[in-house]
């Protein structure tokens, strides 16, 4: 049985896609760098590392997209992207987990 279809994405510029896509590099790398939710420090040294690297390509992209003159983002329009593109459960990963000793 295939999977339900995602919606499509909603039309971005190329930079504005360049934007998101770096975006969530450094959500995912955010996210296994956070102690509170792995206990491998090697996977985070990892992450760590390569998120200078990442950091640094999603600066390019805002830069670029500033050179160009696009100084607005339209955020509910990114917003659709970043959840068709599993942006909700990516970002989760970067925040507390719920209290289970409660």
């Amino acid at each position: 049985m295939l999977p339900p279809e995602l919606p499509p994405l909603p039309a971005l510029t190329h930079a504005e896609g360049e934007l998101i896509d770096r975006y969530l590099d450094v959500v995912d790398l955010l996210g296994r760098i956070n102690p509170a939710r792995h206990a491998d420090t090697y996977q985070g040294l990892r992450a760590a590392q390569a998120l200078v690297a990442k950091a640094a390509l999603l600066r390019d992209a805002l830069e670029l997209m500033h050179r160009r003159g696009e100084t607005e983002l339209h955020a509910p329009t990114l917003a659709r992207a970043l959840r068709v593109l599993d942006g909700e459960r990516r970002t989760a990963r970067v925040t507390m987990p719920a209290d289970t000793d409660s």
